[in-house]
C-alpha cells in the first residue's frame, strides 16, 4: 500500500469523501402464501423442488476451513509435509535397529489402539497405516519389532477376512477399503510391492515364538528393573502370537480346534493383565500431538490417499482404553466359542440376541456368524444365504427340521410316517427349504448392530409374513396327504418366531430411545394385551402339540410306561408371563400419569397420535396376529380414560407384584432375572406410595431410568 495521502486527504471534510451507493432489497412476503400452500400437506409431509439445494447436498456439502470437514486444512496449513518411511529414516526421525526395550513397547501399544481406533469404524490409512514402520516391515533391522510388524499384516487381513465374510457390518461399523495397502503376504505402499515380504502363516508364528523365547532370556539374564522391561515386551509379543493363532482357528473352524482355540484365548488374557499393568513402561505420546507415539508414526502420510469427500475426524483411541478393549474382545471371543455347543436352533438363537443385546463389536459379532455358519474357505455370507455354499441349504435344513421337531414333533417329521407317504414329506422338504433363506437372514440380523436391527427386522417381517401363509397351507396339504385332523404344527413353529421379531421391533425402540414418554403408553399395551399374552399361548399351544404325538406314538408302539413329563419351554413362558405383567403394569401407571396431568404432552397443533400409532406399528401390519388400528386401540382403552388413577395405580401394583412373584420362583436367577426383580419391587413401591397419595398435587414428570434394564425402566418421582 503507497503514502495513506494518495488515499485520504485531511483536510477533505467527511460530506467530501466519496459515499457507497445505497443498496435496495425488494424483499417479498410469503407468509400467507406459505400457510395457503401447506394446507394440502399431512402431518410429516415435507415439499421438495428438485432444482433447490437439498437435503442430501446439504449433508454433502464440505464446510471449507473446517478442520474436522475440510481434508486440505491440516495438511497444508502451517504443518511441514509429512515423511515417509525412508526420509524419516535418513533424517534419524525413525531408528530402525538399536531401539530401547521402552520405545519397542511403545510402538506396540500406539499400534494395538491404532488396530482398536480400525475396528471401532476409522479406516485404516488415518489408523493403523499412520505407523511407517509398516509401510516397510523388511527394512527393518530390529528382529523383534520386524517380527511384531510383519504379524500385524497377517492380524489384519485375518480380521478383514472374518469379517468380510460375516457380512455383518455397516459403514459405520467398519471400512473394509485399504486404501493401496495389501494385506497379507505382499503389502503395497502407493504402486510400489514389497516384494521381499512372503511369509507365510506359519513362518510369522514361528519368528513370534522366537522372539518371544529370545525376550524371555534376556529377562531371566537381567537382574535390574530392565528385567521387567523385557517380560512386558515378551508379554506383548506372546499375546500377538496367540491372539493371531486364535484367529485363524475361528476363521477356519474345525471340530477338533475347540480346546486349542479356548486354550488360546485364556493365554490371552493371562498376557493382557501383564500388558495393561505394564501400560506406563513404554514411551508415552506427546502432550497436545495427534501422534500416538513419539517415533513411528506420522498422522498425516496418508491424508493424500482418502477419497474427495470429507473425512472422519480420527482420533486414536488412547493405551489404556484400548487395550481395555482387548481384554474385553478376547472375553466376548471367548464366549462366543460356546455357540459350538449349541444343540438345536432355538438354543443358538437364544445364544444370538443374548449376545447382541451385550453391544458386541464387530469383530466378536462376525467370530460368531462363522463359527456358526461354519462356511467352506472363501464363502461369504451373502454366498451362503443364496445356497451356493457347499453346506448351504442342506445343513441348515437339517438345524430346522431339528427345530421343528424338538418344538412341536409334527408326526410328518417322524422317520417311518414320513418315509411311507412320499407326498407328506415333499410338502415339508419344500417348505422346509423355502425356511432356510428367512431364518438363516434372522441369524445375520442379529449378528448387526443394535441400531441396524431393528431396520432388518422391519424388511424380515414381509418374508415371515409370506411364511405364515405358506405353514398353514402345509398343514392342510399334509394332515389331507396322512388322513389325520388338522393341527397347526408348522403354524405355530413359525407364528412363535414371528411373535418374537415383533416384540423384539417394539422393545428395541425402547432401547434406542426412539420413544417420547408420551409414547410409552400405547407400546407397553400393545406387548402386555398382544404380543405377549399371544406367545404365552404359542409356547402352550407347542407344549400340547408335541405332547399329542408322543402319547400318539406311545400308543401306537403299545408300551404303557412313560417317561416323566417335561417342559422344555417352561422357563420361557415364565419369563414370558413376567414381562406381559411388567408391561400391564407400565400402561396403567403411565395411563394414571395422564389423567393426573404428570406426563408432559405435546402441543396440539403439532400432535396427531393416530399418526404416530400408525407409524410405530407400521412393519406389523402383514402378519399375524392381524395389527390393532388407531380406532381399535381407542375403543378397547375408552373405559380407562374415565377411571379414578388411585384404582390404576393399585392395579400397576398388582402387575409388578404378580411379576415380581413369578420371578421368585426361578431356582436359579441369572443376570437377567436379578435386573428385572429389582425393576419390578422399586416400581411395585412406587406405585403404592401413589396410590396412598404422594405427591398428589405435583405436576412435575416422573423420570423413567433404564439404567438398570435397557427396556423396562424404574419409575422415579422428582
Amino acid at each position: 500500500m503507497g503514502d495513506t495521502d494518495d488515499f485520504y486527504d485531511g483536510d477533505r471534510t467527511m460530506d467530501s469523501l466519496p459515499t457507497t451507493p445505497e443498496v435496495t432489497y425488494n424483499w417479498v412476503d410469503i407468509t400467507t402464501d406459505f400457510f395457503k400452500h401447506i394446507q394440502d400437506l399431512e402431518l410429516g409431509e415435507l415439499l421438495h423442488d428438485g432444482h433447490l439445494f437439498g437435503l442430501f447436498e446439504a449433508m454433502s456439502a464440505i464446510e471449507m476451513m473446517d478442520p474436522k470437514m475440510d481434508a486440505g486444512m491440516l495438511c497444508n496449513r502451517g504443518n511441514p509435509k509429512p515423511f515417509n518411511f525412508q526420509q524419516a529414516v535418513e533424517c534419524g526421525k525413525l531408528k530402525i535397529d538399536d531401539l530401547e526395550p521402552s520405545e519397542i513397547i511403545g510402538v506396540i501399544d500406539a499400534t494395538v489402539a491404532c488396530i482398536v481406533s480400525w475396528l471401532e469404524g476409522h479406516s485404516l490409512a488415518q489408523t493403523v497405516f499412520t505407523n511407517l514402520y509398516l509401510h516397510q516391515p523388511h527394512s527393518i533391522i530390529n528382529k523383534t519389532l520386524k517380527a511384531f510388524c510383519i504379524a500385524v499384516y497377517k492380524l489384519l487381513d485375518c480380521i478383514r477376512d472374518c469379517i468380510n465374510k460375516a457380512q455383518v457390518f455397516e459403514e459405520e461399523d467398519f471400512l473394509p477399503i485399504g486404501y493401496g495397502y495389501r494385506l497379507g503376504s505382499n503389502p503395497q505402499v502407493g504402486n510400489t510391492y514389497n516384494a521381499n515380504l512372503e511369509v507365510s502363516e506359519q513362518k510369522c508364528i514361528a519368528m513370534l515364538r522366537e522372539q518371544e523365547e529370545e525376550l524371555n532370556k534376556k529377562a531371566r539374564s537381567q537382574e535390574d528393573e530392565t528385567n521387567e522391561l523385557w517380560m512386558a515386551l515378551a508379554a506383548r509379543i506372546r499375546f500377538t502370537r496367540m491372539f493371531y493363532q486364535a484367529l485363524l482357528l475361528i476363521t477356519r473352524r474345525d471340530s477338533q480346534s475347540g480346546a486349542d482355540c479356548v486354550a488360546l484365548l485364556n493365554g490371552c488374557s493371562e498376557m493382557m493383565k501383564v500388558i495393561i499393568r505394564t501400560v506406563g513402561k513404554g514411551t508415552q505420546p506427546l502432550e497436545k500431538s495427534d501422534s500416538p507415539n513419539p517415533m513411528g508414526f506420522e498422522p498425516m502420510v496418508n491424508q493424500r490417499l482418502l477419497p474427495p469427500t470429507f473425512p472422519r475426524y480420527t482420533r486414536i483411541k488412547p493405551r489404556a482404553e484400548a487395550l481395555q478393549y482387548c481384554d474385553e474382545l478376547v472375553t466376548r471371543l471367548r464366549h462366543a466359542w460356546k455357540i459350538t455347543s449349541a444343540t438345536n436352533f432355538h438354543t443358538a438363537l437364544d445364544f444370538f440376541m443374548e449376545f447382541s443385546r451385550h453391544r458386541a463389536c464387530i469383530l466378536s459379532r462376525s467370530a460368531l456368524q462363522l463359527l456358526y455358519l461354519s462356511p467352506s474357505p472363501g464363502a461369504t455370507a451373502s454366498t451362503l444365504l443364496a445356497g451356493a455354499g457347499p453346506q448351504r441349504p442342506h445343513a441348515f435344513l437339517d438345524i430346522l427340521r431339528d427345530s421343528v421337531r424338538s418344538f412341536v414333533n409334527p408326526p410328518s417329521l417322524a422317520v417311518k410316517l414320513a418315509g411311507a407317504n412320499p407326498p407328506a414329506r415333499e410338502f415339508v422338504e419344500n417348505f422346509l427349504l423355502r425356511c432356510v433363506r428367512p431364518f438363516a437372514m434372522l441369524v445375520q440380523v442379529c449378528g448387526h448392530n443394535r441400531a441396524r436391527q431393528r431396520d432388518k427386522i422391519a424388511v424380515l417381517l414381509d418374508d415371515f409374513a409370506a411364511l405364515q401363509e405358506e405353514a398353514e397351507s402345509v398343514d392342510a396339504l399334509v394332515s389331507g396327504a396322512l388322513c389325520t385332523v388338522l393341527r397347526p404344527y408348522f403354524t405355530t413353529w413359525i407364528l412363535y418366531h414371528v411373535l418374537r421379531l415383533m416384540i423384539a421391533y417394539l422393545l428395541s425402540g425402547l432401547e434406542l430411545e426412539l420413544y417420547s414418554v408420551h409414547e410409552y403408553h400405547y407400546i407397553f399395551w400393545y406387548l402386555y394385551e398382544f404380543l405377549y399374552g399371544w406367545l404365552v399361548s404359542a409356547l402352550g399351544r407347542a407344549e400340547g402339540l408335541a405332547s399329542e404325538t408322543r402319547k400318539a406314538d406311545v400308543k401306537k408302539s403299545g408300551v404303557r410306561k412313560q417317561k416323566k413329563r417335561t417342559r422344555p419351554y417352561a422357563r420361557e413362558g415364565l419369563m414370558c408371563q413376567v414381562m406381559q405383567n411388567m408391561c400391564g403394569g407400565y400402561y396403567k401407571a403411565l395411563v394414571a400419569f395422564k389423567l393426573q396431568g404428570k406426563l408432559r404432552q405435546p402441543q396440539s397443533e403439532f400432535d396427531n397420535e393416530a399418526v404416530r400409532y400408525k407409524h410405530r406399528f407400521a412393519p406389523l401390519s402383514v402378519l399375524t396376529p392381524p395389527q390393532v388400528h388407531y380406532h381399535e386401540f381407542l375403543e378397547l382403552t375408552q373405559p380407562l380414560q374415565y377411571e379414578n388413577p388411585v384404582i390404576l395405580y393399585l392395579g400397576g401394583c398388582k402387575l409388578f407384584q404378580q411379576a415380581r412373584s413369578l420371578l421368585e420362583t426361578i431356582s436359579i436367577p441369572d443376570h437377567e432375572v436379578n435386573d428385572l426383580l429389582k425393576v419390578a419391587k422399586t416400581n411395585f413401591v412406587v406405585l403404592k406410595l401413589l396410590a396412598g397419595g404422594h405427591k398428589q398435587d405435583s405436576t412435575v414428570p416422573p423420570e423413567f431410568d433404564f439404567s438398570v434394564h435397557r427396556h423396562f425402566p424404574i419409575i422415579k418421582l422428582v
